[in-house]
């Protein structure tokens, strides 16, 4: 099996050799591990992950009641202590992202001086999306903007619906959620992992962005417990994800065909996309993730250009000037978290938001990291922050816009209250020309959504439980692509009638201690950025 963790470059022979900037430490990659019924794994944590999400899907299973009482708990404990740390999280990092992009750390290139990028920009761009926010966009791009624009659930701000007013916030607040925050988080994530592995020759693991304050004790178990918190992030994260996906995916069978949505369909559903995944593990990067992602950003594309062209087009065009100007005026009271008179929908929207991002920036980090070996960190920065806002951007205006047009028209199936947000797409299209058509390929999207999803992060998870080995047993992706399937089914199976609060209680939960890992991150980051550029320097110094 071939490796994707990228090589060192080499250096020719009449070339100056390149200065090594790699820690002095006697770890190996791998050294840690175990060989066991044909498995590759990291000893202990490997173990205890496994054993974590197996209990918990099994307790989910058998006592599904109970485990929905639970995690309704654990999230109303987590929102009245901690809201304030979730606020607060995505400010200081998308500030610390634009201090690295703008200062002369900003030239550090991943994987040293003389890398090369591994893949095409278009490529790169279109795993970013598919990885990052595909089923996101999908689900709530017609539901947000409509739900806040509506009062389905609270407006932002606690504004009147059906105002003005409620138009720009909806707008400003759906972009707020699905701009420049998450890809902050997966981008620091992303440059933290890259520039320990690809720069200091450190495994390509959570725990090696933490070598600059720990030393060797990453390779202790102050290590594996910042993994075993990644892992656990992680599968809860890409649960939500895949529940959310499968939940609006069924919604749309049942809408075009007529049939009861039940959670055995949602479930049967999850089972067939996990069993899609594994088949894409088993391709592996190039044909597998790269292949289905590009295939996806492209459908994706007409059906966005469809919705442009068939529907209020000139008052999409207008609007993505007019929400980008509102996001960025409205941004600082939607970041402000004291004596909100929203409270319930800053907890139920934002704070669970911030959540799902930071419970995905394990994942969505590693990814990015092992796709853009070769980039500068201000290369880095300008595309991982740039390209999915501006997607984010017109996505949202072309889908919202659409949809509160259809709402405000008093016409077609959006014309009264919003009742399911999982049909939301599906009924703006109903009004739309050839809904069957499009009905189908947003499906479709969904499903190829779902599995990249999974593919993604069995990957990562995998690298993870492997000690950052990426030449191991590919059964080891399969069992990870298989736990996530499962995950998923038993918060749906736990969720009852209420499923989407199940999920958020599991993904709210599951972040808080991740967060406090992002936030010592990022200064082990700077740490180790710092110490490198000011090694570069003096080597530059010495040659001349």
């Amino acid at each position: 099996m071939t490796s994707n963790l990228p090589t060192a470059p080499t250096t020719p022979d009449s070339a100056e050799p390149t200065l090594n900037t790699e820690y002095d430490t006697e770890y190996e990659i791998g050294q840690d591990n175990i060989e066991v019924l044909g498995l590759d794994i990291h000893n202990p944590v490997f173990f205890m992950s496994a054993g974590l999400v197996i209990f918990f899907s099994v307790v989910s299973l058998v006592f599904p009641e109970s485990t929905n009482l639970a995690l309704a708990d654990a999230k109303t404990w987590t929102l009245q202590s901690a809201d304030w740390l979730f606020a607060i999280t995505p400010v200081i990092v998308l500030l610390f992202c634009l201090s690295l992009a703008v200062s002369p750390l900003g030239r550090i290139r991943l994987g040293g001086a003389d890398a090369t990028p591994d893949f095409k920009i278009h490529s790169w761009v279109a795993m970013l999306f598919a990885a990052g926010v595909g089923i996101g966009f999908m689900f709530y791009g017609s539901a947000e903007p409509l739900a806040y624009y509506t009062d389905w659930f609270g407006t932002p701000l606690a504004v009147a619906p059906g105002t003005p007013a409620a138009e720009r916030l909806a707008f400003s607040a759906t972009i707020f959620h699905w701009g420049l925050a998450p890809w902050a988080i997966y981008a620091i994530v992303g440059l933290a992992l890259g520039f320990f592995a690809h720069n200091k020759g450190l495994p390509l693991s959570i725990r090696s962005a933490f070598y600059p304050v720990l030393g060797d004790r990453i390779f202790g178990w102050p290590g594996h417990i910042i993994d075993l918190f990644a892992v656990v992030s992680t599968v809860f994260g890409l649960a939500t994800t895949i529940g959310i996906g499968a939940t609006q995916a069924t919604s749309g069978l049942a809408y075009l065909f007529g049939f009861e949505q039940t959670r055995l369909i949602q479930i049967l559903l999850i089972l067939a996309m996990t069993g899609l995944a594994v088949l894409s593990v088993v391709r592996g990067m190039d044909g597998g993730v790269k292949l289905l992602s590009n295939i996806n950003m492209g459908v994706a594309f007409a059906l966005l250009m469809f919705v442009v062209i068939a529907g209020p087009t000139v008052l999409i065009f207008t609007g993505m000037g007019e929400n980008l100007l509102n996001y960025v005026k409205d941004t600082p009271a939607l970041t402000n978290w004291v004596g909100r008179e929203d409270i319930n929908w800053f907890h139920d929207w934002t704070i669970f938001y911030w959540a799902w991002w930071i419970s995905w920036s394990p994942f969505v980090g590693m990814f990015i990291a092992r796709i853009s070996r070769g980039r500068t960190v201000r290369e880095y920065f300008a595309v991982v922050l740039l390209a999915p806002f501006t997607i984010c951007v017109v996505w949202f205006s072309a889908f919202g816009e659409t949809a509160i047009a259809q709402h405000k028209s008093g016409v077609g199936e959006l014309a009264g209250d919003m009742t399911n947000a999982s049909i939301t797409l599906f009924e703006m299209l109903h009004d739309m020309p050839f809904p069957e058509v499009t009905s189908g390929i947003a499906i479709l999207l969904l499903i190829v959504f779902i599995v990249t999803s999974a593919d993604s992060g069995a990957l990562v998870i995998d690298t993870i439980t492997s000690g950052g080995k990426a030449d191991v047993p590919v059964v080891q992706r399969v069992f990870w692509a298989c736990m996530l399937g499962v995950t998923a089914s038993a918060l749906l199976y736990g969720g009852g009638t209420d499923v989407l609060r199940s999920l958020q209680a599991g993904t709210i939960t599951a972040a808080l201690p991740f967060t406090v890992i992002l936030l010592v991150c990022c200064l082990s980051l700077y740490i180790g950025m710092r110490d490198e550029h000011a090694q570069l320097t003096a080597g530059d110094t010495d040659s001349t």
